[in-house]
């Protein structure tokens, strides 16, 4: 097969010449055009693979839980898996305060500017304040509360209720457990099946994804440079050492601290590692939703890093919905950077409250639209910034968010890959054939 047969590359293609048509849009005014004809079809890739992940999650997760025989392991592995999250991200965010600590990049903005962005997005900082004001009237164990649904259908109706499906699969599977084998066995075979046809329909949409990805990244380019691809340059030019500053941090994290765990921790080469999940990594950055990218990803895993499906069926949906360690590093960053350019000098103890409000954030947050800036909002009234200061950064937020969302799905298959190496269930990977072959599992 030739190197451009290959998924990863067909999707680098469409990425490439994405963000080239965006800016050929931009500057030849086919903006109307691109948003009618083209931007379509990337938001029915994504509902595609959005309409793919509950049914791959549910019927997964309940296989795997039911194969077990020891509910002792269930709880090792989740508790295990709960664990190592919140670690990576609590590292996560002492990598961007160090980074945003030594370069300040904040100090380097001009006054004018500050003011101009502050101007500008304005009423986008009113519009998020009122997520805030929904997470803050929360109680503290909101978030266990929210894991448990009213309706299972009405949870599955809803891609961000994505941990209360985790819920009730391993419910269901726990309850398998315990009817009598030949009975459990009837349905499980069913289940099996079913996970079976969803593997095969993820293979037949990713045929399309570098089609998909085209139009997302020239939606992007477009939706960033308006009709006047020269005031994109100058945000980003303005923007452009804060930019740095959180792609650096968010490189350290995933080029050293995910590395170091996985060369520590399992016997898989690094190499190995990043060119199985390489597909997933494209998506996420293509898409900025690790929701969407899920099925992706399992499959990745599964398929081509040795991960078992009773591993990734149930580490990869609870990484999507609490595991942000991009996120959380941006908000670092941001938070720090918003401080520096507005005046405020942060002690010690405020970036200690960086750290825990962040880690708590990116679990407790899960369930909000639009939860990286709400997230932020956070952060910045838990330290005294005003929050108006929120302006300043919502210029490239969109770009940013691309590669933090990148991050987030590299930590879940990396941990993916660590609690599958723990527990002795990590496979031989086969990275040598990217390309989805249509074949059933077993076949």
């Amino acid at each position: 097969m030739k190197w451009y047969q290959k998924l990863h590359w067909k999707i680098i293609i469409g990425m490439g010449l994405g963000i080239a048509y965006g800016f050929l849009s931009s500057a030849l005014g086919l903006n109307k055009f691109t948003m009618d004809w083209i931007s379509p079809w990337g938001t029915i890739f994504i509902n595609m693979l959005k309409l793919i992940a509950v049914p791959l999650v549910l019927t997964s997760l309940v296989v795997g839980v039911a194969s077990l025989s020891d509910i002792r392991k269930l709880s090792r592995i989740g508790g295990k898996t709960i664990a190592i999250y919140l670690g990576t991200t609590a590292i996560a965010v002492s990598i961007g305060l160090a980074v945003v600590n030594l370069f300040q990049p904040g100090k380097s903005m001009p006054e004018e500017i500050t003011n101009r962005l502050q101007a500008s997005y304005a009423a986008n900082v009113e519009s998020s304040q009122s997520g805030v004001a929904t997470v803050k009237k929360a109680g503290p164990l909101q978030p266990i509360v929210e894991m448990v649904p009213q309706n299972l259908f009405e949870a599955a109706a809803d891609n961000r209720s994505m941990l209360q499906i985790v819920f009730c699969a391993i419910l269901i599977g726990i309850a398998l457990i315990q009817i009598e084998g030949s009975r459990s066995k009837q349905l499980v075979n069913i289940l099996e099946i079913a996970n079976d046809v969803v593997l095969v329909t993820v293979d037949m949409i990713m045929k399309l994804a570098p089609y998909g990805v085209f139009a997302l990244l020239a939606n992007t380019i477009v939706s960033v440079a308006g009709d006047n691809p020269s005031e994109a340059a100058e945000l980003l030019k303005a923007l452009g050492f804060y930019c740095f500053v959180v792609v650096l941090g968010l490189g350290l994290h995933a080029f050293v601290t995910f590395p170091t765990m996985i060369k520590l921790l399992t016997p898989m080469n690094l190499r190995t590692f990043f060119k199985g999940i390489g597909p997933a990594q494209l998506l996420a950055f293509s898409t900025s939703s690790s929701g969407a990218t899920l099925p992706v990803t399992m499959e990745r895993c599964e398929n081509n890093l040795g991960v078992s499906e009773e591993v990734s069926s149930f580490v990869l949906p609870l990484g999507t919905t609490i595991n942000m360690d991009g996120t959380a590093l941006y908000q670092a960053v941001a938070a720090c950077f918003i401080a520096q350019a507005t005046g405020f000098d942060l002690t010690f103890g405020d970036q200690l409250t960086i750290i825990f409000t962040a880690v708590l954030a990116s679990v407790g947050t899960v369930a909000v639209p639009g939860a990286g800036i709400v997230m932020l909002l956070i952060v910045l009234e838990a330290i005294g910034v005003p929050s108006a200061g929120l302006a300043l950064v919502l210029g490239v937020d969109r770009i940013l968010d691309m590669i933090r969302t990148t991050v987030n799905v590299t930590g879940d298959a990396a941990v993916s890959v660590i609690i599958a190496s723990g527990e002795n269930q990590l496979g031989e990977p086969d990275v040598d054939s990217p390309e989805p072959d249509f074949k059933m599992k077993g076949s």
